[in-house]
């Protein structure tokens, strides 16, 4: 079937500002072509705006797709193709995916606490005091990672052996890495307010952090314009099956 007039004015606007066209947007396009101009406005706030560097942006792209709580493998390579384009190194973009690696941290985060209130609700009175270690523990991590949060509190008392062991892992990026200190608070945050996480405590701590670190409102806000998009994913994994289907019945669209 061929495109209508309106049709063609959508994929050539889509086109010549995201630089590529095929399915399942072709598919899209013939069903619902206002719901495509719909989304292109929305993918495009934070490209308009321009407080993070392209680049940026696409590293961002590259921690909500990779990250264990999205896992969208098909978004994976596009993003770091554009990040490299845009002039990012091999080691920016492994940095990136070293932070997002962390994101695993928080069963801990939010185990610990509740086995506190049961310990709590059985008769535990405490804290225990820090042995020598664990405050070495605690100083190492304050020092590396510049800041100390009260929910660090319960797992360095009741599990000092992973708590230090994902200090070392955690702050390899923060020894090694080349992004910002900034830089890094919003990759943090990327991830955690992405609908497929969406962790509450830790999003306030990094907004937090990132702020401290010099960051702007304004790149916080494009951070979370970039992470909202990501619902898009159930129309790019669905609508080819959905294409095949159809082929399969004989039905053109």
């Amino acid at each position: 079937m061929a495109l209508t007039e309106h049709q063609e004015q959508i994929k050539a606007q889509f086109v010549a500002e995201r630089g590529f066209w095929g399915e399942p947007w072709e598919s899209v396009l013939k069903i619902d072509p206002d719901f495509v101009a719909a989304y292109h406005r929305m993918y495009m706030v934070p490209w308009r705006k321009n407080h993070l560097s392209p680049k940026f942006k696409e590293l961002c792209y590259i921690s909500i797709n990779a990250a264990a709580t999205h896992l969208h493998v098909p978004g994976i390579l596009p993003h770091i193709k554009a990040a490299l384009d845009f002039g990012a190194t091999p080691a920016e973009i492994l940095e990136v995916l070293e932070l997002a690696a962390t994101l695993g941290i928080h069963a801990m985060n939010i185990g610990v606490p509740l086995l506190v209130e049961v310990l709590e609700e059985n008769g535990r009175t405490g804290p225990a005091p820090l042995t020598e270690y664990q405050e070495e523990l605690k100083q190492e991590f304050t020092d590396v990672r510049g800041y100390w949060h009260d929910f660090w509190n319960e797992m360095l008392e009741l599990d000092p052996e992973m708590f230090g062991a994902y200090t070392e892992f955690s702050t390899v990026p923060w020894r090694t890495g080349t992004l910002t200190p900034a830089e890094k608070e919003l990759i943090y945050i990327s991830y955690d307010i992405a609908a497929t996480h969406l962790y509450v405590p830790g999003t306030k701590l990094h907004i937090r952090n990132a702020l401290k670190h010099g960051a702007t409102v304004g790149e916080i806000l494009e951070v979370m314009e970039i992470a909202s998009v990501i619902g898009i994913h159930a129309v790019t994994t669905a609508v080819p099956i959905l294409s095949e289907e159809l082929d399969r019945r004989g039905i053109e669209l």
